[in-house]
Formats: structure tokens, C-alpha cells, sequence
């Protein structure tokens, strides 16, 4: 299916939470990638609903937690993709994960704020915090838009 674009849905720092527009919002969506703090073994099953799910674990998880790894190191569409969830690094910034990984497309979460840039041309995706709300940030999630090899991604507000 060359030329036709596959959307991933990014979620992260779920604490337990998955709200209901998670659902309308990752609708289509051919996989989703959690990058950590699940916190709820009914999550990642509410979320294979949607599409088949992947997740790390996070510093509010178990490492020991079944459907939970270390680490997401997988290519989609031509696109390296990492996923980590960030405590690894202490606090991280964009830059900080790009150094550390070797990907294409790095996503973290961790710190729970939303973010989309790029580092010397790699896209460095933090889908913000799905769940509860903490802090003055607002819910959000992220889609990761793959077309002929090349990733776009873009943060999705939940309510809150």
C-alpha cells in the first residue's frame, strides 16, 4: 500500500485513567504505542479494543508487569521508532532523548508535558499525560502520522 498513510496512536502516563475519547481520537489507528506509567492492568486490554497495543513500563509500573518491556524498538512503514519511558534520563528534554537513542522517531513521557519537535531531523514525540489530570497541564495524546517513509506527529487535547 505505497503512498497510504498509517497512523499510530501515542499515549503515555495513563496513571490508571484511560479516558473514553481515547477511543474516538486513536479510532483507525493501526497500532498504539504507551510509553509508560500504565498503572492498571485493565488498560493496555481497553486499549488492544481499539488496536493492537505495545507498551513500556514507567516508574510507577512493575517491570514485572506482563505486556510490559524495558524498551519499544520496532520499524513501521520504513520508520525506526523508540519508545522509552523517560525516568531512565532523570527529567528529559528533547535533545537529552535524541542522544540517547537511535531512532527516527523517539517518544517518551515521564514528565507529562505535551511536546513535538525535532532534533537534527529526528522527530522527538511526548504525547503528554492521558490520565488524570496533574498539574496545569492538560490531558493530550499524540497521532504519528507514517506516509512513504516519513513521520509527522501531531498532539491531540483531551478533555479535562
Amino acid at each position: 500500500m505505497s503512498g497510504q498513510p498509517l497512523r499510530i496512536g501515542l499515549i503515555s502516563d495513563t496513571h490508571g485513567l484511560l479516558r473514553p475519547e481515547v477511543h474516538e481520537v486513536f479510532a483507525g489507528v493501526a497500532r498504539i504505542l504507551h510509553a509508560g506509567d500504565v498503572c492498571s492492568d485493565t488498560i493496555l486490554d481497553e486499549l488492544a479494543l481499539i488496536a493492537p497495543v505495545q507498551a513500556v513500563w514507567g516508574n510507577c509500573d512493575s517491570p514485572f508487569e506482563p505486556g510490559l518491556r524495558e524498551a519499544i524498538d520496532v520499524t513501521i512503514g520504513g520508520v525506526r521508532i523508540h519508545v522509552q519511558h523517560g525516568h531512565e534520563l532523570g527529567r528529559p528534554r528533547p535533545a537529552q532523548v535524541a542522544a540517547a537513542y537511535d531512532a527516527d522517531v523517539c517518544v517518551y513521557g515521564h514528565t507529562h508535558r505535551q511536546m513535538i519537535t525535532r532534533v537534527d531531523g529526528r522527530l522527538i514525540v511526548n504525547p503528554g499525560a492521558a490520565g488524570p489530570r496533574r498539574f496545569d497541564l492538560v490531558p493530550c495524546v499524540a497521532i504519528l502520522t507514517i506516509t512513504e517513509g516519513r513521520a509527522e506527529a501531531a498532539l491531540v487535547p483531551l478533555a479535562g
